[in-house]
């Protein structure tokens, strides 16, 4: 079984900076792409930033030059350095993988999340 365990998020003024980890567990041989996704109320989970195990990213226009999402393949870990933070980007944050395989190379369908992390940013 793979998990997904997120940590990181708090409380932090506008302007400042807070990081988001992931680290997936279980038998792992390879994960294709992770991300991060936040869940307006009301609104289904929106896209933040994605990052292939090639590294190609992708970013909503919202945060650009503000968050870095990065990974580490080995260890099976994908951060969010959140910069420059502004109220509207309060949200519970869920870390997400996508294009599992297992230890035995068995690809696991859909997409794994996390549990959810709270950021809450106050002006």
């Amino acid at each position: 079984q793979v998990q997904l365990v997120e940590s990181g998020g708090g409380f932090v003024q506008a302007g400042g900076s807070l990081r988001l980890s992931c680290a997936a567990s279980g038998s792992i041989f390879s994960i294709n792409t992770m991300g991060w996704y936040r869940q307006p109320p009301g609104r289904p989970r929106d896209l933040v930033a994605t990052i292939t195990s090639a590294g190609t990213t992708n970013y909503a226009d919202s945060v650009k030059g503000r968050f870095t999402i990065a990974r580490d393949n080995a260890k099976n870990t994908v951060t969010l350095q959140m910069n420059s933070l502004k109220p509207e980007d309060t949200d519970v944050y869920y870390c997400a993988a996508l294009g599992v395989r297992t230890g035995t190379w068995v690809a696991i369908p859909g997409t794994i999340w996390g549990q959810g992390t709270q950021v809450t940013v106050s002006s």
